[in-house]
């Protein structure tokens, strides 16, 4: 993506591998996974201790992000689990290689 155009991010976390999933967007998916792993926001991802990184797509529409982040949602359990076996079969938590692929 060109670094000067905004980037949206539809991701899924979990705690475990089949363990919770947590479907999620932002503008920011680095502070966005350092709040849910720093439990800074009471709510689910908190409770359930969600915040490894499986998934994520980017994209430079947030519609098109929210779109997806809400497809996501409404499949069921198998199809989100299929995602994050198709992209991380290992189910290594991926922010720390997200992190180092923004060169920051």
């Amino acid at each position: 993506m060109n670094k000067f155009q905004k980037t949206y991010y539809t991701y899924i976390l979990f705690n475990r591998r089949n363990g919770t999933l947590y479907t999620g967007v932002t503008n920011n998916l680095i502070r966005r996974l350092n709040e849910h792993k720093n439990g800074i926001h009471e709510g689910f991802s908190k409770k359930y201790d969600v915040s490894k990184l499986g998934y994520y797509e980017e994209y430079n529409d947030i519609r098109l992000a929210i779109q997806r982040e809400k497809q996501i949602k409404a499949g069921n359990r198998q199809k989100k689990i299929q995602l994050i076996q198709n992209f991380n079969p290992l189910w290594k938590d991926l922010f720390e290689s997200f992190v180092k692929s923004q060169n920051i």
